[in-house]
């Protein structure tokens, strides 16, 4: 049982760090580039700003 104790302890330690770094509700989101879907023309969340919503769904999809 002390590793469990132990673990949720490190996990509360990272996430008290770094939940005053994450988006807040409002926020824009942070830029990011993704590849198409044939790995070559770059495409920035940017390039969407100001037009309909985007949505990203990541998973395994094999």
């Amino acid at each position: 049982m002390p590793n469990m104790i132990e673990y949720r302890n490190q996990a509360t330690s990272w996430q008290k760090k770094y939940d005053l770094l994450a988006p807040k509700k409002g926020d824009l989101a942070p830029d990011f580039v993704l590849h198409d879907v044939n790995g070559e023309k770059p495409v920035r969340l940017s390039d969407f700003r100001g037009n309909k919503p985007v949505v990203l769904v990541f998973g395994s999809f094999t």
